[in-house]
């Protein structure tokens, strides 16, 4: 079952994408949303497998009571599976506090906003493997069986999710997908705040450890779903 996120009606929210240990990007960034006077800031997990530290980046997120789901590589380092990877973060690493602070994140939390009510995750839903792209057609969306089932339920206005390391605001059927990339440092490195009483999303390059405005981009008004261009 979905955790619920704080009581209170969310208007501006600051979104961090998948995380990787970026540890020094990831604390100018809260600062940068600190001084921006949020009501909340969401994070969509994969803190781990990177090049930076995993105990100060869990220890930062704490300190700025940072919402957070879990994702695969979070998963991946608690069972100690797919170590060998380059990237990977040694699970020798985990102080006691991080191994906690990992152990305790759900892979969801529920939120309400002024323009309806918005699921956090790390994919889809419970699914940390499997997320929309921005280039998925209609075939790529009616096959994401997570993704058909949140639609059905009708319950959300909001799916704030990662996974793909890409920017993306959409729209599928009431359902507005929105992701804010990624700290990593092998990508184009964004995030995001989203406004939900302007009905746009505000993304921000943050290539070189500045946090600098990169792109608004309101909220959808088509379906893609039954958008033409889904129909070839």
């Amino acid at each position: 079952m979905p955790v619920k996120g704080p009581e209170r009606v969310l208007g501006r929210v600051g979104v961090i994408g998948d995380v990787h240990c970026e540890d020094d990007l990831l604390s100018r960034l809260l600062a940068y949303f600190d001084r921006a006077g949020l009501d909340a800031v969401l994070c969509v997990g994969d803190l781990a497998d990177g090049a930076g530290d995993i105990n100060r980046t869990c220890r930062l997120l704490q300190e700025a009571n940072v919402h957070c789901v879990t994702g695969n590589h979070d998963r991946w380092l608690l069972t100690d599976e797919l170590r060998d990877d380059p990237e990977a973060t040694p699970t020798r690493l985990l102080n006691r506090e991080t191994r906690a602070f990992l152990e305790s994140l759900p892979s969801t939390m529920v939120f309400e906003t002024r323009a309806g009510k918005l699921l956090l995750c790390h994919g889809t839903g419970d699914d940390d493997m499997l997320a929309v792209k921005r280039d998925h057609l209609r075939y790529d969306l009616e096959s994401n069986f997570a993704l058909q089932r949140l639609l059905q339920q009708g319950k959300y206005r909001f799916l704030v999710g990662g996974h793909t390391h890409q920017t993306m605001v959409r729209r599928v059927r009431d359902l507005i997908l929105i992701n804010a990339g990624t700290l990593h440092r092998g990508y184009a490195q964004t995030a995001g705040i989203i406004d939900f009483e302007t009905h746009e999303v505000m993304f921000y390059d943050l290539t070189g450890g500045q946090v600098q405005h990169g792109e608004t981009v309101p909220f959808p008004d088509q379906d893609e779903l039954s958008s033409r261009v889904l129909r070839l």
